[in-house]
């Protein structure tokens, strides 16, 4: 072998010695992520020599060896943990044999305890409940003790039912041989509470003996089939059985109640208890609880507190009649005493339920004598002190002490009094709830509360508005208008509410408290008289401010009603404020401030020397808003209590919607006639336009940079309009008013431009006014929709005129533009003339053609041209 070739096998043997396969245990496989490409691939990967990955130029030869003993080495290692988990495997399976024979030998030796412990419990059954045969022997031990048991309570109580017999048979012949009850009577001493109980039992069996066997003795002292005053007849002595019962049972009772009362004062409870049990067979125990309620130290000491005089400071009953101060609460003397109801009845529930073993009873009686005597006469005579103030005075009293007494029958509920801390039982709150509404029941009797509301409000309403009416009613004696002699249901109204409130002053019924108010309210003093009032122009006004206190007054009584009056009444009753409403704020004050104003409106489209008035505008502005409060009072506040009842809401809709449609009809009037006013007044100033104006002489050119002063009378008139529009009205009231205005000035201009003739240097002057009216009008806060539906009124007007197609109907903000574009039509030449008109609708042409009739040049061969186009 050559030297070479023997190193080479050298060299590998060395390395086939020294080479160690890879490592890996049982482990390697156990966990989850185990693939088994990856390991093969780890395998091969780390028996590759490096060489072989140096890359495809590598000439060194490949040797399988490395891999083969690399795979050899991990088949071996393999086999030994194949072995070595079968050893396992095997250890395992016989661990879990003998586990499962240990768990089925515990499960048998298991079931074997459970059927022991049925089988004791089915004998353990049968022997207590086991069926019975013919003897004892045959019962079962529990069947037998129950049955011996039941059998020795009925004994027992056939033994005392022979000794009450036997006892009653002793106390009868006693009474009936004897003449006395002294077995009783020692029962009676030295039984304690259970004996005197059952002496009162007997007492009461003995009582009826007497009417059986002895049914012919009489206790007025008067001989009865041969017994005389003394028992004595012919067979030999006998007493009066029943009168001696009577007097026992008598004497019996006034024990117990003294013995009750004795017990109370010692705060004895369980001795009261004994004594309430033993009278209860006396009248159901009325007595022991008359007893205790009426030596009550609440009804002792408060008896002197409740017949006393109501007082109270003065300063709490002028705010208690004053319509416009808040309501100061209950009366003080009231409200001390339902504070001290409150505590002493929640106080004496628990002694109540000590000392009776009925204390619901007790506790209605007592509960009774606290409302029907204490609260109720000092209710009664705070309201009849309220209303000797005035009968605001009185309904907010009510209202006050309705409020706070249903507080206290709240707590008084919540409390639970005997049933302390749960709520009261069913019938205390039944019994609370029926002394409150009895309480309010005289008031509210018919329709008593709610005539007494219509009074106050109508009270208030004629005081407040007094001197409004005075001063109408005097403008329209001295008004000759057409208007004035229609407004014949305002004088009907005016004068029934003006004697009603002189005679409601002079009436002798009404408290003087009550007609200071109402003169305040009036503004009237003591030295006023009937013929001597003095009105001013302020009177005659509309005000917000009164409005909104109508309103307030008004929901204040709604309100009131909702607190004092069923539910059922509450459509009823909303109907009747509701007219009353209507009547004094819509009708009286609404409608009269408004017809006042249509008068004024009236008498100003005949003026014809100066600038009409349109000062009445500013009351529009209130009449406006006093409106929206109204319906929005009605629509929040009324509408949905009558929601109930069907009939009564679309009846108050349609009273309602009537009131409504009859004022907005007559602002809308009034607006109207304003409207007309000033485009009456606008015709007028345009009448002084001089004919010259349009047709300048030379002399006249140096003022032709202004504008006519026609035009800047108009202006001027319709700026000053605009400007009190301004002030008085809202929108959308605004926008239609001007809108209105300003269509019908664009008619009127237009019908003026036709009635002048006008030269090339005129037409300049026409488009300086032109621009003025058309700016004048552009900064009005105008609205778009009223000139859409009028738009038609100026067709014969000139619709359609010039190119850029602005016609005259439907007003927009460039409306007025059409009056620059008919200006136009006098300052360009023929060409362009006939540019301009090109193309215009047939309908128009005519308008178009009083135009340019009116050019100076109208006869000219271009003009006639123009004209002989159209």
């Amino acid at each position: 072998m050559p030297a070479s070739m023997s190193d080479t096998a050298s060299a590998r043997t060395s390395r086939a010695q020294s080479y160690r396969g890879p490592q890996f245990s049982l482990t390697t496989f156990a966990n989850k992520d185990f693939i088994v490409k990856d390991f093969i691939e780890t395998l091969s990967d780390s028996a590759v020599p490096a060489s072989r990955k140096s890359g495809p130029n590598s000439k060194v030869e490949f040797d399988p060896k490395p891999l083969i003993r690399t795979f050899e080495h991990a088949l071996g290692r393999l086999g030994a943990l194949s072995e070595e988990l079968e050893m396992k495997e095997n250890e395992m399976a016989g661990a879990v044999r003998r586990a499962e024979a240990a768990h089925n030998a515990k499960v048998d030796s298991l079931g074997k305890k459970l059927e022991g412990a049925v089988k004791s419990f089915h004998h353990l059954d049968s022997s207590l409940n086991g069926p019975v045969g013919d003897g004892v022997e045959g019962e079962a031990g529990g069947n037998v003790a129950v049955r011996i048991g039941e059998r020795l309570e009925e004994l027992d109580r056939q033994r005392q039912r022979a000794q009450d017999a036997k006892f009653l048979i002793q106390c009868w012949m006693e009474v009936s041989e004897r003449g006395d009850l002294s077995s009783l009577e020692d029962v009676r001493r030295l039984g304690g509470g259970d004996g005197k109980v059952r002496c009162a039992h007997i007492a009461r069996q003995l009582l009826r003996l007497s009417h059986r066997l002895d049914p012919d003795t009489q206790i007025n002292g008067q001989r009865t089939n041969g017994v005389d005053i003394n028992g004595q007849n012919g067979s030999g002595k006998k007493h009066n059985s029943r009168e001696i019962i009577e007097k026992f049972l008598e004497m019996l009772e006034k024990d117990l109640l003294k013995q009750f009362d004795d017990f109370y004062r010692r705060q004895n409870f369980d001795g009261m208890r004994e004594c309430a049990a033993a009278l209860r067979d006396f009248n159901d125990g009325a007595s022991v609880m008359g007893l205790f309620v009426n030596q009550h130290q609440f009804f002792i000491d408060r008896s002197q507190l409740v017949t006393e005089e109501v007082v109270g400071d003065s300063e709490t009953w002028d705010r208690l009649a004053d319509p416009d101060a808040e309501p100061p609460g209950v009366e003080s003397s009231l409200q001390s005493l339902v504070d001290e109801v409150r505590i002493v009845v929640q106080e004496e529930s628990f002694i109540i339920k000590r000392a009776f073993p009925y204390p619901e009873e007790v506790l209605v009686r007592f509960l009774q004598r606290v409302f029907q005597q204490s609260i109720q006469a000092r209710l009664e005579m705070v309201l009849e002190k309220a209303n000797d103030i005035s009968s605001l005075a009185f309904l907010r009293s009510l209202q006050a002490a309705r409020s706070y007494i249903g507080n206290l029958v709240e707590d008084l509920k919540a409390h639970g009094l005997t049933e302390h801390p749960e709520p009261a039982s069913s019938q205390v709150a039944a019994t609370l709830d029926q002394q409150l509404e009895e309480l309010f029941v005289p008031f509210h009797l018919g329709s008593s509360y709610i005539e007494r509301e219509k009074k106050n409000l109508e009270e208030l309403y004629s005081s407040l508005l007094f001197k409004f009416t005075v001063y109408h009613s005097k403008k329209r004696k001295t008004s000759t208008s057409y208007l004035g002699s229609l407004s014949q249901r305002g004088r009907e109204l005016f004068a029934s509410a003006k004697d009603a409130y002189i005679e409601r002053l002079g009436s002798a019924d009404i408290p003087s408290s009550q007609r200071s108010m109402m003169m305040r309210l009036a503004g009237l003093k003591e030295s006023d008289s009937e013929k001597e009032i003095d009105v001013s122009e302020e009177d005659g006004q509309l005000s917000l401010s009164n409005a909104k206190r109508m309103l307030k007054w008004l929901a204040e009584g709604v309100g009131r009603g909702l607190e004092l009056t069923s539910g059922s009444e509450t459509p009823k009753d909303v109907q009747a404020l509701l007219q009353l409403l209507l009547q004094n704020v819509g009708e009286i004050y609404l409608e009269t401030a408004l017809d006042g104003a249509a008068e004024l409106a009236a008498s100003q489209e005949n003026n014809k020397n100066s600038a009409p008035d349109l000062s009445y505008l500013y009351s529009l502005r209130t009449s406006i808003g006093i409106l929206h409060l109204l319906q929005l009072s009605i629509s929040t506040v009324l509408l949905p209590l009558a929601a109930p009842s069907l009939t009564t809401r679309r009846e108050i809709e349609k009273t309602t919607n009537s009131t409504i449609t009859t004022l907005e009809t007559k602002i809308s009037n009034i607006l109207q006639k304003t409207v007309d006013v000033t485009l009456s007044w606008t015709t007028k100033l345009l009448a002084g336009q001089k004919k010259q104006d349009f047709r300048p002489r030379d002399d006249d050119l140096v003022s032709l940079g202004a504008e006519t002063p026609t035009c800047l009378a108009v202006t001027r008139w319709l700026d000053r309009v605009a400007t009190q529009a301004g002030a008085a009205l809202t929108q959308p009231a605004l926008g239609l008013f001007l809108s209105e205005v300003a269509l019908g000035l664009r008619s009127l201009l237009l019908d003026h431009f036709r009635r002048f003739t006008v030269s090339l240097t005129g037409g300049l002057v026409v488009s300086k006014d032109a621009t003025k009216y058309a700016e004048l009008v552009r900064n009005w806060p105008t609205s778009p929709a009223s000139g859409d539906s009028s738009g038609k009124a100026d067709d014969s007007s000139g619709k359609g005129v010039g190119a850029s197609g602005s016609a005259v109907g439907g007003f927009e903000k460039g409306g007025m533009d059409v009056l620059v574009e008919v200006a136009n039509l006098f300052v360009i030449g023929p060409e362009a003339l006939r540019e301009r008109l090109r193309g215009v609708n047939p309908a128009d042409r005519e308008g178009l053609r009083s135009f340019v009739r009116n050019r100076e040049d109208a006869g000219t061969v271009g003009v006639q041209a123009v004209l002989a186009g159209l």
